[in-house]
C-alpha cells in the first residue's frame, strides 16, 4: 500500500514518486532508442535528399534544360524533401502533423506578413523561369545600378559576378518588378566614346585618324556602322564621339583597348587631348 506524507500541509503520495523513479530509466532507455532512430533516419533522408537532387540535375542535363531553371527547381525540392523529412522523423516522436496543419493555417494571416518579402521573392523567381528576362550567362544591369554576368537563379535571390571579381546577390522580387537591362540578348554591342581634342587641332584630321583606328580594329564588327562625329563643343575641347559594335562578348576588353589605343594615335598625329582649364585676363591699368 502507497505511504502517504503530510509535510507542512503538503500530501505526497510516496508510492507515486517510487513507481516513477523505478520507470526513469527504461523511459529514458527507450526515449534514447528513439533519438538515436531518428538520427539515423534524418542521416538517412540526407542521402536520400542528395540520390533525389543528383538524379534530377543530371536528367534536366540530359535534356538540355535551361541552366537557371535546374537550379531553381533544385533550391525548391531540396527544401521540400527537408520539410517532409523533418515533419516525418516529428511524427515519429507523436507529433501530429494534422494539427500542425491545422495551426499553421490558422496562424496563415500572420505568417504571411512575416513572410511576404520571401513570398514575393519566390514569386520573383518564377515568373523569371516562366517569362526568361534573363538567363544564367546572361549579363545585365538592374535598376539599382548592379551590373554582371548571372551566375545563378536560386528560390529567393539571383547571383551575380561582376568584371572586378565580385558576387552580387539580388533578390528575385526586385528583379521582376523593376526595369532592367539585357545586354546578352543581341549579338552585337555598341560601343559610344568621347574624347575630346584642343580647339586649335584640325577636327577632319581627328577624325580620320579615330576613323582609321576603328577600319584596323579586328573586333570592330566593319559590317555595322561606325562613326566618328562632333558631339560637343565643351568649355575646354572639342567632344569627338567614337561610336561602333562589337560582339556582345567582347564589349569590354575592346572598349577598353580602343581608349588606349585612341591615345596613342591622336598623339602621334600630333593632336593634343586639353586639360580642363581657365583663362584668366589681367587689367594691366
Amino acid at each position: 500500500m502507497s505511504e502517504i506524507l503530510t509535510i507542512a500541509n503538503e500530501t505526497i503520495n510516496v508510492g507515486l514518486i517510487e513507481s516513477y523513479l523505478q520507470k526513469l530509466p527504461e523511459t529514458a532507455l527507450r526515449f534514447g532508442i528513439r533519438v538515436l532512430l531518428a538520427l539515423i533516419a534524418f542521416f538517412i533522408g540526407m542521402q536520400l535528399i542528395k540520390l533525389i537532387r543528383k538524379i534530377l540535375r543530371t536528367s534536366m542535363k540530359r535534356s538540355n534544360a535551361d541552366v537557371g531553371a535546374m537550379q531553381f527547381l533544385d533550391s525548391f525540392v531540396k527544401i521540400a524533401l527537408y520539410v517532409i523529412l523533418i515533419f516525418g522523423i516529428a511524427s515519429g516522436f507523436g507529433l501530429d502533423a494534422a494539427s500542425v496543419v491545422a495551426l499553421l493555417g490558422s496562424a496563415g494571416v500572420a505568417i504571411g506578413l512575416a513572410i511576404q518579402g520571401s513570398l514575393s521573392n519566390f514569386a520573383g523567381g518564377v515568373l523569371i523561369l516562366l517569362l526568361r528576362p534573363f538567363k544564367v550567362g546572361d549579363y545585365i544591369i538592374p535598376a539599382g545600378g548592379n551590373e554582371g554576368t548571372v551566375t545563378e537563379i536560386q528560390l529567393f535571390y539571383t547571383k551575380l559576378a561582376t568584371t572586378d571579381n565580385k558576387v552580387v546577390i539580388i533578390p528575385n522580387g526586385e528583379l521582376s518588378n523593376s526595369s532592367m537591362i539585357n545586354a546578352s540578348v543581341t549579338d552585337s554591342r555598341r560601343i559610344d566614346i568621347s574624347v575630346g581634342i584642343s580647339y586649335q587641332a584640325d577636327i577632319r584630321e581627328a577624325k580620320d585618324v579615330l576613323m582609321k583606328l576603328l577600319d584596323s580594329d579586328e573586333k570592330v564588327l566593319q559590317e555595322q556602322e561606325k562613326r566618328v562625329f562632333v558631339d560637343s563643343l565643351g568649355e575646354s575641347a572639342v567632344v569627338l564621339g567614337v561610336r561602333c559594335h562589337v560582339a556582345s562578348e567582347d564589349f569590354w576588353e575592346t572598349k577598353w583597348r580602343l581608349n588606349e589605343n585612341i591615345k596613342y594615335a591622336l598623339d602621334e598625329a600630333g593632336i593634343s587631348i586639353p586639360y580642363n582649364q581657365l583663362d584668366v585676363h589681367l587689367d594691366s591699368r
